[in-house]
C-alpha cells in the first residue's frame, strides 16, 4: 500500500477546499455540504469544521446515500428536498472513480431549483466514465483501472492510500 495524502496533508485539501468554497459563496449566508454516505459525509463534515473555522459562512450538513452498485435506485438524503431548495449546494465524496456515484447525485440535486451546485472530491482519478468533474479537488491522480485508492479519514491517522 503506497500513501498518497497523511493526516497533515489531507488537513491541508481541507483547508484549501474550505477556502475555495468560501471564495465561490462569499455572497451567501449560508450552504449546504452534501456527503455522500460514508466517507464522503466524513469528509464533508471536516469540510464543515475548517469553513466555520476561516468563515462565517453558515453550513447545513446533508448525508446522501446513493446505492454504488445500483445507482437507479432512488437516493436518499438526511434533509428534505425543502430544506436545500433555492440554497447553494456543494456535493462532496471521497474519491471521483468513474463518476458513476457523482453523476447520480448531482441528478437527485436537479430536480429541485438551487442557486449554485458545485463539487468536491479528496482525490479525483481522472477515469471518467461519465460528464462529470469536480469543481473543487484535493488531489488528481492518474491511476490505472486496475489500482483502488483507499481511504480512512474516521481513524486518529487519517490517510489515502493506492492499493
Amino acid at each position: 500500500m503506497n500513501v498518497i495524502l497523511n493526516k497533515q496533508q489531507i488537513e491541508y485539501k481541507i483547508r484549501r477546499i474550505a477556502y475555495q468554497i468560501y471564495e465561490t459563496f462569499e455572497d451567501e449566508t449560508e450552504v449546504v455540504l452534501a456527503g455522500i454516505a460514508s466517507n464522503g459525509f466524513v469528509f464533508a463534515k471536516m469540510i464543515a469544521t475548517e469553513l466555520e473555522s476561516i468563515s462565517d459562512l453558515k453550513t447545513i450538513l446533508c448525508e446522501v446515500t446513493i446505492n454504488k452498485q445500483q445507482p437507479l435506485e432512488p437516493v436518499r438524503t438526511s434533509l428534505t428536498a425543502a430544506e436545500y431548495t433555492n440554497k447553494s449546494l456543494v456535493l462532496i465524496d471521497d474519491v471521483l472513480n468513474s463518476g458513476t456515484t457523482l453523476i447520480y447525485g448531482v441528478k437527485h440535486f436537479l430536480d429541485v431549483p438551487l442557486k449554485k451546485f458545485k463539487t468536491a472530491v479528496l482525490v479525483d482519478r481522472n477515469h471518467k466514465q461519465y460528464p462529470v468533474k469536480a469543481d473543487f479537488k484535493g488531489l488528481s491522480l492518474s491511476t490505472s483501472m486496475k489500482e483502488h485508492i483507499k481511504v480512512d479519514l474516521d481513524g486518529a491517522e487519517p490517510f489515502a492510500a493506492l492499493n
